[in-house]
């Protein structure tokens, strides 16, 4: 298993409870492939650029481990979920 950091952006008129399902749903698929090791809220930000007429979002960062099969199956997943306007898995060394 390799090591894997992970943000998501996520749109800003999501509130705290849909914030907390998501780091729940995203949480608990990573679980079941692998294993969490810390997940962190890292608020409300000022984006860098406008995306899709989005001037601010929530930034969520995961740090799991999982197998490198798993990263393309995340990867449909945060394409299909409507709330994630961004994403990133990078693959930390070891």
């Amino acid at each position: 298993m390799n090591k894997y950091e992970s943000v998501i952006i996520i749109k800003p008129g999501v509130d705290e409870e849909g914030l907390k399902t998501l780091e729940d749903k995203f949480t608990g698929l990573i679980n079941e492939n692998g294993k969490v090791e810390e997940t962190k809220y890292m608020g409300l930000k000022k984006l860098a650029y406008e995306i899709n007429k989005n001037k601010e979002a929530h930034y969520v960062l995961f740090n799991f481990e999982a197998k490198p099969e798993f990263i393309k199956e995340l990867e449909r997943i945060y394409r299909i979920t409507d709330e994630i306007i961004k994403f990133i898995v990078v693959k930390k060394e070891n």
